[in-house]
């Protein structure tokens, strides 16, 4: 009996070290399982020399030695000599071999963070070279190689050439000192701020691998609504702590900064921007930072939005209270970030329009090391926004781009939506602010006005849930935002293939079915949830599923009824110069595509317009039963990804196959609430009926109304 008992424990640890739960992501190094190409990439590398001794080099070694020993099988031995096959990366100035193969004017071409990877023969040996005019370049190209491995790409007569498109490529970590995450929904956060800095959880290495293996080169690791205590001394050395890890992967971690800090700290009797005594608290705290961690990367701000103190407690403006920290990290070559997303209930104009009101009459008044951080959109990281009217409206000042990746508006982590599509739109709008081609990227890579300032930031959905996201699919999204910060003219199609190939199988059984299933997956979840431009329809304050009928909120523009506005004579709400004139925000160009509804795209409809119930679409139907179409649409799209995710059963491993069809049986489940839920709400207004040969919702309204919440994840 002991023997049985034992073996079955043996087998159960064999099993769990065998298991795949996700924690390794994108970067599994298993060995190649196509032979020949096996054995080309064999005989392609055969050894590794790796010249320099500083932190990032000792990790771009590192990461060589093992990617390449699992994805190769063998060990591949480091050496100091040059032979056949042999990967030599480094600086030009840590090898001279380098600098005799690669002409200084191309490694300048790539810039100080971009990378060379080039097949050369070095004393009549071939040779692959990694170079970088920075380490932290080295370590982006030693990740793009082994890339290149992972997804079966042919390693003969390379010549590529790298360079990210933008400067400052963040997460934003909403966690809190406790350890819970607002809008995390992947259990608590990562930073266990109780053991720190005493103890470094092997997890922070490996968080630190998966950024930079996608370029991402900052962290902000704290709320925006922000906490004072993590700028005590106690904190500080645990963040140091954290810094020192993510240093040897060319990461800079940045805190978020409480406007009241001067206040609650230290008794202060203002925290007036225009204040001496403030003034010189700011400087000292940041030099007190730096001693700490010298290469602190700056603070981001959440201030006088939603309860948040800041400068307009003083009767200053946002570009004052910026100023004032700017001044304090600019000694020290640090930045700040202002986030432009505030509203304010007080003001009875739409929130749409508030963001742009307050922030384009400061254009220019921000000092050189600001940049103004704007969500994609005017309301808040809806399923589909049109880009935020700032963009391009402020061409003296360097704007950098809010994305959420952790899905707090689209179905927590119990949905699958892959997000690449929602930051392309984005990316690609253009905002006519120079003329056709004013994209939105071009706004936030500095090149439309000429910044050298610029930046993006993803609101991360990483927690400690040992697959990191708590969906399998949800570690796309981290790496969709951190390959398109690096390029966002990638394509979505081939950001979800490399993520596939890597993260699941090369087997072509697998990955064409599958990336379909990723391309489509937002369209599909828009038509569940708010299709034809609803937005905000979610339940008070958890945002978690349809509660369009919520008018009861400490303010209105909390409520869903503030948006869609429905009533018995149609829905939507008006944003042309007949409405709220939020339209005028933009150029002409733009207002020209949505201020008709005969150019209204049918997909910002109700964004931009109030419609009659029986208005006719498009598709000939009235816009009752346009609505009835695309809610059943979208429910039965969910029912199609059920039944590739099941014919992909065999190029899987159980533990992930599994855990991905319970997740979207409970994703059906929330699909048929949400059209329910909706349709019999909106129904009321419309007094029309759901059209024949729909399956009729199987409870009342009232049941739906009914439903709450009160530990719903992410609050």
């Amino acid at each position: 009996m002991k023997r049985t008992i034992c073996t079955l424990l043996l087998l159960t640890v064999l099993n769990s070290l065998l298991a795949e739960d996700g924690y390794r992501l994108w970067l599994r190094y298993d060995r190649i399982d196509n032979k020949p190409l096996l054995q080309q990439y064999q005989a392609l590398i055969t050894s590794i020399h790796v010249p320099g001794a500083s932190p990032v080099l000792v990790s771009a070694r590192q990461e060589l030695l093992t990617g390449l020993q699992g994805l190769l099988g063998k060990k591949i031995p480091l050496q100091d000599r040059i032979t056949t096959g042999t990967i030599v990366a480094g600086t030009y100035t840590t090898s001279h071999l380098i600098r005799a193969a690669i002409p200084a004017r191309e490694l300048q071409q790539a810039g100080s963070e971009g990378f060379i990877i080039r097949s050369v023969n070095i004393n009549q040996q071939p040779v692959i070279i990694i170079t970088a005019a920075s380490d932290a370049g080295v370590l982006y190209g030693v990740f793009h190689l082994l890339r290149l491995l992972q997804t079966h790409q042919p390693l003969q007569a390379l010549s590529i050439t790298s360079t990210p498109k933008i400067q400052h490529r963040l997460l934003n970590h909403w966690d809190n000192l406790n350890r819970t995450v607002e809008r995390g929904y992947a259990g608590f956060s990562i930073w266990d701020w109780h053991r720190l800095p005493g103890y470094i959880d092997p997890r922070y290495i490996d968080y630190a691998r998966a950024n930079a293996s996608i370029g991402i080169n900052g962290t902000v690791l704290t709320n925006v609504n922000a906490n004072a205590n993590v700028l005590t001394k106690p904190y500080l050395l645990k963040v140091a702590a954290l810094a020192s890890v993510f240093h040897r992967y060319g990461i800079k971690v940045y805190l978020t900064a409480r406007f009241s800090a001067p206040v609650e700290l230290d008794g202060l009797k203002t925290a007036d921007p225009l204040d001496p005594q403030v003034r010189e608290w700011w400087k000292q705290k940041a030099a007190e930072i730096y001693r700490y961690i010298p290469n602190f990367g700056g603070f981001l701000v959440k201030a006088n939005s939603e309860g948040q103190p800041g400068p307009q407690n003083y009767g200053r403006t946002h570009a004052d209270g910026a100023n004032m920290l700017a001044d304090a990290v600019a000694p020290h070559h640090g930045i700040v970030m202002w986030r432009a997303f505030v509203y304010s209930n007080e003001k009875p104009d739409d929130r749409f329009k508030q963001a742009y009101d307050e922030f384009k009459p400061l254009d220019g008044q921000f000092r050189k090391n600001v940049m103004v951080q704007v969500k994609n959109g005017p309301i808040d990281f809806q399923p589909r926004e049109p880009f935020h009217p700032l963009f391009g409206a402020m061409p003296a000042t360097p704007l950098m781009m809010e994305f959420q990746i952790t899905q707090e508006y689209l179905g927590f982590a119990t949905n699958l939506v892959y997000l690449a599509p929602l930051f392309k739109e984005c990316l690609d709008s253009d905002t006519y602010a120079k003329g056709k081609g004013s994209t939105v990227s071009r706004v936030i890579n500095g090149s439309l006005e000429g910044h050298t300032l610029s930046g993006i930031a993803g609101v991360a959905n990483i927690g400690n849930d040992v697959n990191w996201c708590g969906h399998p699919f949800a570690q796309s999204n981290w790496y969709a935002f951190g390959r398109l910060a690096w390029d966002h003219d990638l394509s979505s199609a081939t950001i979800a293939h490399e993520w596939l190939r890597q993260t699941f199988t090369n087997n072509a059984n697998f990955i064409n079915p599958a990336q379909q299933l990723l391309l489509a997956s937002r369209e599909h979840t828009v038509q569940y949830m708010t299709p034809l431009g609803l937005h905000h329809i979610m339940g008070n304050s958890h945002h978690y599923g349809p509660a369009p009928w919520t008018n009861k909120a400490a303010r209105a523009d909390w409520d869903p009824v503030y948006y869609h506005k429905a009533d018995s004579t149609g829905i939507g709400f008006d944003r042309t110069a007949n409405g709220s004139n939020a339209l005028a925000q933009y150029r002409p160009e733009v207002r020209k595509q949505w201020e008709t509804l005969a150019n209204c795209p049918e997909a910002y409809l109700l964004w931009f317009h109030r419609v009659k119930w029986d208005h006719r679409m498009a598709s000939g139907k009235t816009l009752w039963e346009e609505l009835c179409a695309q809610y059943y649409a979208g429910v039965e799209a969910v029912r199609h990804m059920q039944q590739t995710w099941n014919s992909l059963q065999p190029y899987v491993d159980p533990q992930r196959f599994e855990q991905v069809r319970q997740l979207m049986a409970v994703q059906e489940n929330e699909a048929v609430w949400w059209r329910n839920a909706c349709l019999l709400y909106f129904q009321t207004y419309s007094r029309m009926p759901i059209p024949a040969g729909y399956e009729q919702p199987g409870q009342t309204l009232e049941y739906y109304m009914g439903l709450r919440f009160p530990y719903a994840p992410g609050i």
